[in-house]
């Protein structure tokens, strides 16, 4: 029981063969699974050729586990080529012994084109919800600890996309997922990203849709599921300077500020509204053209007492401000409105719908407008019914994004400058209804001065972990709301 069992997939690059010959010398492995597709692997001491459609096959894990006679089980993930470290195996093993946790995984090293380097990866936490969190190449799993989680929770559901992430969402309810953050391994040119808009994308539909009936069931376990009937945006009897408003929150954006209040400026709508244009303390000329285009009646530019402001912030700045309109609703300072009649729309949704927030959908463009892959993102994965649930899965809401006003003064934005939107959603969509529209109605300028361009792994790591830790509140807030609203 002190020997490991491995499983990979094989593929018939050199860097595989690589790979399985320090796992067929190494004492500490018993057993070697290797899944194929079709195409057998060579046979080779210790090795198991098993057929599968994949890794993520949910009844090829049932049958796996069942078969495992050791301790522990080693997955080795991805197609790339993969060096083991010195004493990769005897770490992963002292680890997990020592913490007693279900599973776990550790930082490796990359190389490529810039050489060699550190890529450290994220603690796991209650809100690690995502299907594309990064565990590495490896990760090392209790037998045990997997089949009490599957005791208690029930097999793995048939999925054939989602049979991995389900076993994962299990796992972690019955111990934990331990974070080893030591190199342990090297990975040649990279593990490849994951596609931010695979959610998004028609072409992924039926993986999606297992993901996300995977987390609702996860949801409903931790006692955090949120269900219909979702209550309508509550009425207010303040009176409010315009109809509507269009926030732009605004730090070094010279070049890009003065056509996205254009744009603003260009809708046609049968309602009053205003532009309010927070600087946030520019350097770079900003201030100099905000104050051109405040000599419009109908542009307001404010310039905060504080320093220390991230969006979220600005945005507070806004909505609290006496200029704010009942609605208030997005305008990064890179981009625009699609077209004269985005407002309208999105108002007379908002107005319609009794709703606490609409959403529409955008396109993806470069700094010359034109589209770039995935082109539009509508996020049609949303339902009335269980979108709020999926929400704590997926990385994003979508834009541009519309408030109620009233009630946004009541909840306020997080002060910080990643995030603030997606926790505000989530807020209000785990109680109020969210209208949506998916037409593109934005377009969203991707360039290289943008705020999430050429971002370092630590900055990624720190994004992801921050988003994390807002879905880890939420679920505490669901699960403390949940047991109140017991008779």
């Amino acid at each position: 029981m002190n020997r490991i069992t491995v499983i990979m997939t094989y593929h018939a690059r050199a860097g595989f063969r690589r790979l399985i010959q320090p796992l067929i010398d190494s004492s500490l492995v018993g057993r070697i699974i290797v899944a194929h597709g079709g195409r057998r692997p060579p046979s080779l001491p210790k090795c198991e050729a098993r057929r599968a459609p994949s890794l993520n096959d949910g009844m090829t894990w049932n049958s796996l586990i069942e078969s495992i006679q050791t301790g522990s089980f080693l997955l080795v993930q991805g197609s790339g080529e993969i060096e083991l470290g010195p004493r990769t195996l005897e770490r992963l093993l002292e680890t997990a012994r020592t913490s007693g946790a279900g599973m776990v995984y550790a930082d490796r090293w990359d190389t490529g084109s810039r050489g060699r380097r550190h890529h450290p990866v994220n603690d796991y936490q209650l809100g690690s919800l995502r299907d594309t969190f990064d565990f590495g190449p490896l990760q090392m799993f209790s037998t045990r600890a997997v089949r009490e989680a599957l005791r208690r929770h029930g097999a793995i559901a048939g999925y054939r996309h989602a049979g991995l992430y389900d076993l994962r969402l299990k796992l972690s309810l019955a111990a934990s997922l331990f974070h080893l953050p030591e190199p342990l391994c090297t990975v040649r040119d990279g593990m490849p990203p994951p596609d931010p808009f695979a959610y998004v994308d028609p072409g992924h539909e039926a993986a999606q849709r297992e993901m996300e009936a995977a987390v609702t069931a996860h949801l409903k376990r931790l006692d955090a599921w949120v269900g219909p009937p979702f209550e309508a945006s509550p009425a207010s009897r303040k009176r409010f300077p315009v109809e509507a408003s269009v926030v732009i929150p605004v730090r070094n954006r010279a070049a890009t500020v003065a056509a996205a209040v254009q744009s603003a400026l260009a809708q046609r709508t049968d309602f009053s509204f205003n532009v309010i244009v927070v600087d946030n303390h520019s350097t770079d000329g900003t201030a100099k053209v905000l104050s051109r285009l405040a000599r419009t009646e109908n542009v307001v530019k404010l310039v905060p007492a504080r320093t220390d402001l991230g969006i979220g912030g600005c945005w507070n700045e806004a909505v609290f401000s006496p200029f704010c309109g009942r609605w208030s609703v997005q305008l990064d300072s890179d981009d625009l409105y699609s077209g004269p009649d985005s407002l309208q729309r999105i108002v007379a949704l908002l107005r319609q719908g009794r709703f606490a927030m609409v959403i529409g959908a955008y396109t993806l463009v470069n700094e010359d407008f034109a589209p770039i892959p995935p082109g539009l993102v509508a996020h049609r994965e949303w339902t009335d019914d269980n979108g709020p649930n999926n929400a704590l899965r997926v990385n994003g809401f979508g834009a541009p994004r519309a408030f109620d006003t009233a009630l946004i003064r009541r909840i306020g934005f997080l002060n910080v400058s990643y995030g603030e939107d997606y926790a505000l959603a989530l807020r209000i969509s785990r109680q109020y209804r969210v209208g949506r529209i998916y037409d593109s109605l934005y377009l969203c300028r991707r360039w290289p001065g943008n705020t999430d361009a050429d971002l370092s792994i630590d900055q990624i790591n720190r994004n992801d972990a921050f988003k994390d830790t807002i879905r880890t509140l939420e679920i505490l807030t669901r699960q403390k709301n949940n047991r109140e609203a017991l008779p």
